[in-house]
Formats: C-alpha cells, sequence, structure tokens
C-alpha cells in the first residue's frame, strides 16, 4: 500500500538536519486548509520554531518523531509525532500529535502507514493507550475509524481552520493490549 515510503524515526542526532524538511511539510498541510494549530498565512519561521520546539522534546526522551521519506528521493512527505512524557499518574498513554502529510503525498498509504508504525513505536516505549483529537468529518477522522481507533467524542467550535472558520474536534483513543 505504501509502496514508495519508508517510515523512520528521527533521532536526536538527526533533528536538527531535519527542521527545513518538516517546516515544508507543516508549510504545505496548513496552506492546504490544515487546522493542526496555525493560522494562515504561517510564516516559515513560526514553522521553523514549532519544529524547534519539537526537536528539544526528541532531545530529551519526552517525545518521539517519525516521518515518512519517499524512496529514491529521500524527500520528507510526512511525520507523526508521540508525546511520551505524562503524568505521573499517566506513564501507560501517550498522545498521538501532528499527523502531517504533504498533499503531494496523500492517499498513497503514507498516514496509515505513519499511524501503523507510531503505535508499534508506542507498544515498544512500554504504552498501552494512546489519545489524539483530530478536526471533526475530515479524512483524518476517518483513518482512524477505519484503522480501529474508538471514537470519543466531539466538541463544537474547538479550534479553527487556518482561515479562521471555526471547526469541531473529534477525540479518538486507542487500545494496545496485546491484541490491538
Amino acid at each position: 500500500m505504501n509502496e514508495g515510503f519508508d517510515v523512520r524515526r528521527i533521532g536526536a542526532g538527526e533533528i536538527d538536519a531535519a527542521l527545513e524538511p518538516l517546516a515544508e511539510v507543516l508549510l504545505d498541510c496548513v496552506a492546504g486548509g490544515a487546522s493542526v494549530g496555525f493560522m494562515w498565512p504561517l510564516p516559515r519561521e513560526r514553522a521553523l520554531a514549532f519544529w524547534r520546539g519539537v526537536a528539544e522534546g526528541v532531545k530529551t526522551g519526552e517525545r518521539l518523531l517519525l516521518a515518512g521519506v519517499r524512496r529514491g528521493s529521500g524527500r520528507v512527505d510526512g511525520t507523526v509525532q508521540l508525546a511520551l512524557a505524562q503524568p505521573d499518574n499517566q506513564p501507560h498513554r501517550a498522545d498521538l500529535a501532528k499527523m502531517l502529510v504533504h498533499r503531494r503525498a496523500r492517499r498513497q498509504g503514507l498516514a496509515q502507514a505513519l499511524l501503523a508504525h507510531a503505535e508499534r513505536a508506542a507498544r515498544d516505549a512500554g504504552k498501552t493507550v494512546l489519545v489524539l483529537d483530530t478536526v471533526s468529518g475530515g479524512d483524518a477522522e476517518r483513518l482512524y475509524a477505519r484503522c480501529g481507533w474508538q471514537r470519543v467524542g466531539e466538541i463544537p467550535n474547538y479550534a479553527l481552520m487556518p482561515d479562521g472558520r471555526p471547526c469541531a474536534t473529534t477525540y479518538f483513543h486507542r487500545q494496545l493490549g496485546s491484541g490491538a
């Protein structure tokens, strides 16, 4: 399904070199209307500042970062994060965050591959519960449901789209027991 991509973990030693390609993916997603925490127009420096913050989390082990890299070119076309650092009473949980796929790579299986790799990485990190939120009614919501995530509920007017329109957000969870 995703023959054109490899999904790999970006570690502390290589995160700084990945900032520009990651910023490109974020800029494209926001330009394409994705509600991922930023408004349009998104200045490049703001996108880079976001990724520098992620880099700090990767370096401290609080965050795990995966990238979908196109075979042949080595170009980063997608990414997803796991926020591993949680409160003391939730050491078994992680948040899946910022699933981003460049528009040129959509509908090629990359998002599903990123999700599957993130679930495996969470299990490897000893996590048994994952949670996420996504724009209600979008492609990502359908992907999560199709991949076995359980819908928890929807909050109307939770966030804004990059153009300023309000949007609802749907929350999901995934139990990563032995058979998940």
